[in-house]
């Protein structure tokens, strides 16, 4: 017993009598709870006795550790934590001083039962709120201290289970204590997490190992392990410091850069479901930083992929890479870059949209491409991945105002790569489209072409058109118009991009559509029909009749639509007669999985065609601009068709020739103009099907000499008709930049013929009266 006795016990301080009254003679009695009060009442009234009071029970608890009197060492803690909970003064720093020195000196012990007191009293002074910040403390040891504890290899498994569950208290303490303290190191700082991670995923695990570290331990690989550590972090943590866990993997992904596939594709999925955790609360300025990094690391994984290495050269001790695997990797980042797209407001979506988009490399002046087959391959693989990415992001996209969905400078990148001669790229341009415009889930219902009787089947959500969306559709709607009609003639088409083309067409019809949007792409169906009709594209028997059976199953459909009684009998009799002589041109015989085709499309009589002439007539009585659908569509071939590598050369072909055929100087003069008369107005309209099928077949007759004639034929008459230009070019200017004629009169020419002699302007001679 440490009681005062002798002569000298009445001199020692007060607060050392009151601290020496609270232990019993015997230490199992435990704490004297009287003596107790008076010591705590003590200290409420003398607070600047607290520092004392902490420090000669440091020095006693101390002294009871070396002589191993551990029945006084649990009564001193108690009363170090019955002091802490009851004193909230502002000299209590100097106290807790002294209370962690015996908190460290309790965890130094060899002595498990001493290790959890300590950690005990601790976790009891880290949920405690002090009134008063400290500038001078610090928490390295005790994370470090719990950190071995949780690694603890104690042969007795219940002992070592307790002392693990210690060390993880201890660890929650810690970040408890400091994580809102300013004046603390950052705890999230890598010295200290370095430590804290591992030691909690080190007891989350099944598998005993004899590492520390979660990349040593190899548990990226299986994935569920490592997402489900995580999610227990990301939800024990505050929102407001979610984004530092973010940052710390996105680092962690970057360090990385150069392991197994498996590995980096496991940190991905971890990001991705830690990323939708913390989109819930604060990510801020991370946003960006994420997607690029997530894009890097897709951009080196195709690297590594085409070049089989992590340096580009394949030497001795080099890795060899599983393109498999870097597939699966690339795979996880794209599912990445969706599902945290999903989670972020609409605002910043649409800087997540376009920014992914000006990744994308695209043939343009501004954006030259890689040259030679691994550059080709470089620049293809990134599309398609970069373009993967950007259909998870559109895909549930919402807005109200098109302008904003798609504003002009990302559709002008995103048309661009839908004429690329590559099949799958124009497929995700074409699902891309689709994400943005479906904006009352309607697409699922047209991913089947057919041409139904009654479309109220369907239940689709219609809105009318709005103001914001008219104005996008005056803007935008010839560039949309033109890149599905190029789309259409593309000879490498399957399936899958009609019933893209399909949705697109019937989408844009529900969403953004008025009378005139209805005629113009009612003149776009048409002049599908008449590509796969004449055939200038020497296209493949099933695209045409695939070109058939799109531009049905859309006529059907927008004949419902637009209810129009004659409109849609007519669309309905030409259906109906392919049904029964032609049914290779209906969508229900060719887009099945063998479609059922017919060896020849030549000569396809014009009861099995939607004619022009009678829709414009039809349509035109109900109060739709019948001049307009008189016209036919025509698109405009622009210098994006050559930057896209597309085989425009034909198309340019024949469209010079054309104009040169109807503007030819060797044509005879023009007859005077006929008198227009209802007898006329009737000629016209009765042979106006006659002539279409003429012009057809001129326009056939000119390409075809153009792709079969010999090259020097083909010289020669350009070469003509270049002369012949250059001579009229030349008649032009001289009559337009020849000085008046002479005043003086005429001169006679060599041949007899009277001929006006031209003087300069500065030789002539004008009257006195026009000289002032």
């Amino acid at each position: 017993m440490y009681g005062v006795c002798g002569c000298c016990g009445a001199l020692r301080p007060r607060y050392k009598r009151l601290v020496d009254n609270i232990f019993p003679e015997d230490p199992e009695d435990g704490l004297v709870k009287t003596n107790m009060e008076k010591l705590t009442f003590y200290a409420l009234s003398a607070p600047e006795k607290l520092d004392r009071i902490g420090a000669y029970l440091s020095e006693r608890l101390i002294r009871d550790v070396g002589r191993h009197r551990y029945g006084y060492v649990c009564i001193a803690m108690e009363a170090l934590d019955q002091l802490l909970m009851a004193c909230h003064c502002q000299s209590i720093n100097l106290f807790v001083e002294s209370f962690l020195k015996m908190v460290a000196k309790l965890l130094e012990s060899e002595k498990p039962n001493l290790q959890i007191l300590g950690t005990n009293s601790f976790v009891k002074f880290a949920n405690i709120e002090e009134d008063t910040p400290s500038y001078h403390r610090s928490y390295d040891f005790f994370v470090s201290r719990f950190s071995e504890m949780c690694h603890s290899s104690h042969e007795d498994l219940e002992i070592k289970t307790k002392i693990r569950m210690s060390g993880i208290k201890g660890l929650q303490g810690v970040v408890r204590k400091t994580v809102n303290d300013e004046l603390q190191a950052n705890i999230w700082d890598p010295q200290h997490m370095d430590k804290i991670v591992p030691s909690l995923l080190f007891n989350l695990q099944h598998v005993e190992e004899a590492e520390s570290h979660l990349d040593n331990h190899s548990l990226w690989e299986p994935k569920v392990f490592a997402i489900r550590c995580f999610k227990i972090i990301m939800y024990s943590i505050q929102p407001q410091h979610s984004h530092l866990v973010i940052q710390q993997l996105l680092s962690h992904l970057d360090a990385n850069s150069r392991s197994a596939a498996t590995v980096r594709a496991g940190i991905v999925e971890v990001l991705s479901e830690a990323a939708v955790i913390a989109a819930t609360g604060s990510v801020g300025p991370t946003v960006l930083e994420m997607f690029n990094t997530l894009l890097r690391q897709l951009r080196l994984s195709i690297d590594y992929a085409l070049t089989g290495s992590y340096d580009g050269a394949i030497s001795l001790g080099t890795k060899i890479i599983k393109e498999h695997e870097e597939r699966m990797f690339q795979e996880a980042v794209i599912k990445t870059i969706g599902s945290f797209a999903s989670t972020l407001p609409t605002y910043q979506r649409s800087e997540v949209i376009l920014f992914i988009m000006s990744k994308v490399p695209l043939p343009s002046l501004h954006h030259p491409m890689e040259t030679g087959r691994t550059g080709e391959n470089r620049n293809r693989l990134t599309q398609i991945m970069l373009l993967k990415s950007l259909l998870q992001v559109s895909t549930g996209f919402q807005s109200n105002n098109m302008m904003s969905a798609l504003p002009s400078n990302f559709l002008d990148r995103l048309l661009s790569t839908a004429l690329m001669e590559d099949a799958e790229i124009r497929l995700f341009v074409l699902e891309i489209l689709i994400s943005f415009i479906d904006r009352h889930g309607n697409r699922h219902k047209f991913s089947t072409i057919s041409t139904l009787s009654d479309i109220s089947i369907l239940k689709l959500k219609v809105d009318k058109c709005s103001r914001q969306d008219t104005i996008f559709m005056k803007k935008h709607s010839q560039q949309l118009y033109r890149h599905i009609y190029l789309s259409c003639k593309e000879e490498t088409n399957l399936q899958k991009h009609y019933e893209a083309l399909y949705g697109l067409l019937a989408l844009i019809s529900i969403e953004l559509a008025n009378e005139e949007v209805v005629v113009d792409l009612i003149r776009l169906v048409l002049a599908v029909q008449d590509v796969a009709q004449v055939n200038e594209e020497n296209l493949p028997v099933y695209n045409r009749c695939a070109l058939y059976a799109l531009g049905a199953a859309y006529l059907n459909l927008i004949s419902q639509l637009t209810t129009v009684p004659a409109f849609c009998q007519h669309i309905h009799e030409v259906i109906e007669t392919r049904k029964k002589e032609a049914p290779y041109m209906l969508p229900e015989d060719v887009f099945v999985e063998r479609p059922r085709l017919t060896h020849n499309l030549d000569g396809v009589v014009i009861e099995l065609l939607f004619r022009q002439s009678k829709i414009s007539e039809v349509l035109g009585g109900s109060g739709y601009n019948a001049d307009r659908l008189c016209v036919p569509y025509i698109p405009q071939l622009t210098d994006e068709d050559r930057l896209s590598k597309r085989k425009s050369i034909g198309e340019t072909i024949s469209l010079q020739v054309e104009v040169e055929s109807r503007n030819s100087p060797e044509k005879e003069e023009r007859v005077p103009a006929e008198e227009i008369t209802y007898e006329t107005l009737k000629k016209a309209i009765v042979d106006s099907v006659a002539v279409e099928e003429q012009e057809r077949e001129r326009r056939r007759q000119v390409v075809e000499k153009f792709q079969k004639a010999p090259f020097e034929e083909i010289a020669a008459h350009c070469g003509a008709r270049a002369s012949l230009l250059q001579s009229k070019l030349n008649q032009i200017f001289e009559i337009t930049i020849r000085p008046p004629p002479s005043p003086s009169g005429t001169i006679t020419a060599a041949y007899g013929q009277p001929q006006n002699h031209s003087i300069p302007v500065y030789e002539m001679k004008f009257p006195d009266l026009c000289v002032y």
